[in-house]
């Protein structure tokens, strides 16, 4: 009798967990966009939140952290970090934010994971960008956390910040880590040689952000609650320009809503 009280307990003790798991949003925010993102989270799930700060803080200067990140990417330098206010150990789901540098996560993440544990843990990637990195900055993260659970993430243009509410409302909902239905979006239907009036679209859409320059040669199209939202496959001709392949193609994200000029959302390489 003793042995299958103290199993039941055990269950109970095992059910209450998962569903009320300990929840920590710890982020790294260089210009403040990431922490928008983080405070927003934070605020939803009511979660613990925690920063990641480098002891030698990067520069204001866009330019000079350009240099900076390059060099260390290059070198594969760790920046030191200071002591977190919290142990990663004590919680179940760690969200984990910070800002896309050249394509991944910022170099103060890169230290975090080479130095902390996160074994057992769920990981929820979160990120601010110029154009996209939400991908392969979770790809990075998984190659790292061999011994955690990384889930798909949710990130979003810098440009787009105001949109970040709405969208985390959404993505959390679907997630399941606060109640409430989701929108559900048809799939994209299959991809087509561009039209004129796409490819207007997509110019409008991409067409003054430097760090683009594509053609669009196929896209498709769905209808979204703010309109319509386009996927482009395009051509990445700022790569043939520096010598690279012609041929290199990225999936550009466009969302077209009335009565206002179409924005690139991001883009997937």
């Amino acid at each position: 009798m003793k042995k299958f009280l103290l199993l039941a307990l055990t269950l109970v003790l095992a059910l209450s967990c998962n569903r009320n798991p300990k929840i920590l949003v710890l982020y790294y925010s260089q210009g403040g966009k990431t922490e928008t993102v983080a405070r927003e989270i934070q605020q939803r799930l009511n979660a613990d939140i925690a920063t990641i700060e480098p002891v030698e803080a990067y520069p204001a200067d866009f330019q000079a952290t350009v240099a900076r990140g390059s060099k260390e990417m290059e070198e594969g330098f760790l920046p030191d970090l200071m002591p977190l206010d919290v142990k990663i150990s004590d919680y179940d789901v760690i969200f984990l934010g910070y800002p896309i540098w050249f394509g991944t996560y910022a170099r103060p993440i890169a230290t975090l994971l080479a130095n902390e544990s996160f074994k057992g843990k769920k990981v929820v990637p979160f990120c601010t960008f110029g154009s996209g990195g939400l991908e392969t900055s979770e790809a990075d993260i998984r190659a790292k956390l061999t011994s955690a659970k990384v889930l798909h993430g949710y990130g979003v243009r810098s440009a787009r910040i105001d949109a970040a509410p709405a969208e985390i409302d959404q993505f959390l909902k679907a997630g399941g880590f606060i109640p409430g239905e989701t929108v559900k979006l048809q799939d994209f239907p299959a991809l087509h040689p561009v039209s004129e009036e796409e490819a207007a679209i997509f110019e409008k859409a991409v067409g003054d952000y430097p760090m683009i320059r594509a053609k669009a040669t196929k896209a498709a199209s769905r209808p979204v609650p703010e309109g319509t939202e386009y996927v482009f496959t395009a051509r990445d001709l700022l790569s043939a320009a520096t010598g690279g392949d012609l041929k290199s193609e990225m999936k550009i994200y466009v969302l077209a809503t009335d009565g206002q000029d179409p924005v690139f959302t991001r883009v997937s390489r």
